[in-house]
C-alpha cells in the first residue's frame, strides 16, 4: 500500500469518526420521558452516536444545539401489527406482499419488506419511528412471523426478523372455531412431547428439528412471542390456560372481549394490542368493542398497546387513536405509554422512552402530539434526523404550482 493510500484511508476514518461523534443538544424542551421521571420542563436532552447520552447536564455542549422553545419532545411512536412495507397500492395485487394463502409457521414476510415504500415516509409524519410488521396471513391459523423495522427508509432498516409467531383464532366461515384452537394445542403438545423424548443422551445429529419445529420450540422456550389475534372471551380464557401450561410469552391482538376478562388477563400478565377506535360489534366475536376499552383495560392492570392492526396506509393516524382513547377515559400518560414504552416492553424493543442509554428515537412536536392540528417539527431515528416529506406533499406542491400549461405538465 502506498503512503498516499494510507493517508487517504486515515483521513477517511477520521472523517467517519467525526461524523459518528456528532452530537445534538435539544434545549428548552418539555420532555415527556415516559419513565418514572415523568414530564420535565425547560429540559435538555443530548444525543450522540445514535444514543441519548445526557438529560439535563449541568453544562450542555454539543456540535448542534436546537432551541425547542418549550415544544414537546417525546419518544418516537411505535406502530405494530400492520403490513407497512409489504403493500404499495392495496388495489394492485402485484404490489401486495402481505397475504399468502399458504402462509404457515415458518413464513417470513420480512423477505418482501420494501423500506422505500411510499407509506414509510407518510407514517413518519405521524411521529412513528419503529414498527412491528405482520403479514395478512393465509388460509390456516398460522400467519407467519413478525419482524421489526425502523422507519428511516434505509436499506438496513430491518432490525430483526422472525420475532414472533402470529396465530389467528376465532369464528370461521365454515366449521367450528374449536378446530383452530385444537390445532394450536396439538402443535404445542406435540413439540413438548418431542422435546421430552430427545434427551441429550439420545439426541443425534440427524435428529435436528425441522424448521417448523424450531419455531415452535422457540415459542415454548419463551424466546419467541406467540401473538394471537382473537376476540371472544371464551377463546381468550383458553389462551390464558395455554400460557400457564406452557409458559408462553403470549400477546393478544384485537381482543374485543378482553374487557370482560380483564382481571384474569392482568393476573396472568398478558398484554393486549388493541385498536382503540373499534367501537362497533363487527361480529358475534366482538360484541364488546368500545372506545372506552383501552382506558378500562389499563385501569384493570392490563398492559395495553394502541395499534391500527392490518392496513398500513393509515398508521400515521396512530396518535389520533391515542388521543381518542384519552377522550374516552384513558389517562394521558397511559395513552402516551401505549404508543411508546408499552409497545417496546410487549415486543421486547430497547426503545420507547427518553432515558440515558436509550436509542435516540425522538420527535419534537409543534403542539400536543395527540391534537389533530399538531405536526412533527423534527424527528430523529437512532440519532439521525429524518425528513417528514412524503409523496403526498410532493404531489400537493406540484399541483399548487402556478403555470400557464395544464397541470399535467407541472414537475
Amino acid at each position: 500500500m502506498t503512503l498516499f493510500n494510507k493517508s487517504v484511508i486515515a483521513f477517511s476514518l477520521a472523517l467517519s469518526s467525526a461524523a459518528q461523534a456528532e452530537s445534538v443538544a435539544i434545549i428548552h424542551a418539555t420532555v415527556h420521558t415516559v419513565t418514572d421521571q415523568g414530564v420535565l420542563t425547560d429540559a435538555t436532552v443530548v444525543i450522540e452516536d445514535g444514543t441519548i447520552v445526557a438529560i439535563n447536564p449541568q453544562s450542555p455542549t454539543a456540535d448542534t444545539i436546537i432551541d425547542a422553545k418549550g415544544a414537546i419532545l417525546t419518544p418516537g411512536f411505535i406502530a405494530s401489527m400492520n403490513d407497512l412495507g409489504l403493500v404499495e397500492i392495496g388495489a394492485v395485487s402485484a404490489s401486495r406482499d402481505t397475504y399468502e394463502k399458504e402462509a404457515d409457521i415458518i413464513f417470513d414476510p420480512s423477505l418482501a419488506y420494501n423500506p422505500k415504500a411510499s407509506t414509510v415516509p407518510f407514517a413518519r409524519k405521524g411521529g412513528i419511528t419503529r414498527n412491528i410488521v405482520s403479514s395478512g396471513g393465509g388460509e390456516g391459523i398460522f400467519s407467519g412471523q413478525t419482524f421489526t423495522v425502523d422507519l428511516s427508509g434505509n436499506w438496513d432498516s430491518l432490525l430483526a426478523a422472525n420475532t414472533g409467531l402470529v396465530v389467528a383464532l376465532g369464528a370461521s366461515k365454515e366449521g367450528s372455531r374449536a378446530t383452530g384452537m385444537q390445532q394450536l394445542i396439538n402443535k404445542l403438545e406435540d413439540a413438548k412431547k418431542a422435546q421430552v423424548k430427545k434427551t441429550p443422551k439420545t439426541a443425534k445429529a440427524k435428529d435436528e428439528p425441522s424448521r417448523e419445529d424450531s419455531v415452535v420450540n422457540a415459542v415454548l422456550a419463551g424466546e419467541k412471542s406467540l401473538i394471537v389475534s382473537v376476540d371472544r372471551a371464551s377463546d381468550i380464557l383458553h389462551l390464558i390456560k395455554l400460557k400457564q401450561e406452557f409458559g408462553l410469552d403470549l400477546i393478544l391482538v384485537n381482543a374485543a372481549d378482553a374487557i370482560i376478562v380483564a382481571d384474569q388477563l392482568a393476573k396472568a400478565k398478558i398484554p393486549v394490542v388493541i385498536d382503540s377506535m373499534r367501537n362497533l360489534p363487527e361480529s358475534f366475536d366482538s360484541l364488546h368493542n368500545s372506545l372506552e376499552n383501552a382506558g378500562k383495560l389499563t385501569k384493570a392492570g392490563v398492559k395495553v398497546a394502541i395499534a391500527l392492526p392490518g392496513d398500513s396506509h393509515s398508521i400515521y393516524a396512530l396518535r389520533f387513536s391515542a388521543g381518542n382513547a384519552v377522550a374516552n377515559g384513558m389517562d394521558y400518560d397511559d395513552a402516551l405509554a401505549a404508543v411508546t414504552a408499552n409497545v417496546a416492553d410487549i415486543f421486547h424493543l430497547d426503545s420507547g422512552q427518553i432515558a440515558v442509554g436509550k436509542p435516540a428515537d425522538l420527535v419534537l412536536w409543534s403542539g400536543d402530539p395527540f391534537e389533530f392540528s399538531s405536526k412533527v417539527k423534527k424527528m430523529w431515528i437512532a440519532g439521525e434526523e429524518q425528513s417528514t416529506d412524503s409523496r403526498q406533499d410532493k404531489l400537493r406542491d406540484r399541483y399548487l404550482q402556478k403555470t400557464a400549461m395544464p397541470k399535467a405538465y407541472s414537475r
